[in-house]
This record gives structure tokens, C-alpha cells and sequence, in this order.
């Protein structure tokens, strides 16, 4: 989105992987965060670097807009709300999305889709990342392991909900 030090980044489902992700790496780019969280997840949300949290919901736009009454200068929606985080942007802002909503944002709300696959051949970026994981800045976050031949009960486990961190399949080396 182009923000800048000291601009402010909300971020939705900021407890599940790609949130976590994002509000560690606002911070280490100096934003001001403000991130959603359920009651059982604010401890990790806070750990994670939010300056502030709001409870998730339905009407979090208007709890980000409490904590921001001027609108927040960009959303990244891990929650995929969409339209409905819209109101806590200000008139300009952005919107990074994960799940190809297509809008429309309104307000001169600018929308930027986001996708791994866009950086997987970024050598640079990956780089950038990697030290930042060799620092302390990002956290790998790994909610448990389980053998290849038993992907199907890491599935399960992710459809059920409520994973903290990513889920990794452990292949035998021949």
C-alpha cells in the first residue's frame, strides 16, 4: 500500500497466520497498528506487536474508527470482511485484500489484491524476509507438525479452525 512511518495499518484476523504476519511486519516498518483480536487471542495479537487491539466482529470498523476517529490509512483484511471494514478507512486510504474481492471500496479507497504468488520469484523480497526471521522481526509461527502420509488429519485440524500458526508436513528423507 505505500504506507510510511508512522502512518496507521489495521489489520483483520490478525491471530491467524497471514495477520500475524502482517502486523510484525507493519511494525518493523514502523506503522502505527491497530488489529483484531477474539478475548482468547489479544495476549498473542499484543505479543505479535499491535499498539492496539480491538475486539473482532461485526462492527470492528466502527471499534478501529474509536480508536482512530480520522479512519485508518490502510486495512489489510486477513478476515476477509471486505465491504464491511471499508468504514474505517479514510476517504484515500487502502484496502489490501486476500480473498479476490473485486469491490468496489468507495471514497477514492484504493484496492490492492494481494497473493504469495506474486513474490515467489522475488529473490530480493524472500531475502528480505529470511533476515527478518534471522532477527527476531518475524516469527515463525508453527502450530504443530505431522508426517506427509497423515496430511489429511492436518486438514481436518485447519478446518475445524482456531490454528495459530501454520501447520507443517514433515517428509522423510530417502
Amino acid at each position: 500500500m505505500g504506507l510510511r512511518p508512522g502512518e496507521t495499518l489495521a489489520v483483520t484476523g490478525a491471530a491467524g497466520a497471514y495477520g500475524g504476519y502482517v502486523v510484525q511486519l507493519a511494525k518493523a516498518d514502523g506503522l502505527w497498528v491497530i488489529a483484531d483480536a477474539s478475548d482468547v487471542d489479544e495476549e498473542l495479537v499484543s505479543s505479535l506487536g499491535a499498539d492496539v487491539v480491538v475486539a473482532r466482529g461485526d462492527v470492528v470498523a466502527a471499534r478501529i474508527r474509536a480508536a482512530d476517529p480520522d479512519g485508518v490509512d490502510g486495512v489489510a483484511d486477513g478476515a476477509a470482511l471486505e465491504d464491511k471494514i471499508v468504514p474505517a478507512i479514510r476517504d484515500g486510504g487502502g484496502l489490501a485484500v486476500i480473498h479476490g474481492w473485486a469491490g468496489p471500496a468507495m471514497r477514492n479507497i484504493l484496492l490492492h489484491r494481494t497473493s504469495a504468488h506474486e513474490y515467489a520469484h522475488n529473490q530480493l523480497a524472500l531475502d528480505r524476509l529470511r533476515q527478518q526471521v534471522e532477527e527476531g522481526v518475524l516469527t515463525l509461527r508453527v502450530a504443530g507438525t505431522f508426517p506427509a502420509a497423515r496430511a489429511a488429519d492436518a486438514h481436518r485440524k485447519l478446518e475445524v479452525g482456531g490454528v495459530r500458526g501454520r501447520l507443517v508436513l514433515e517428509f522423510p528423507i530417502a
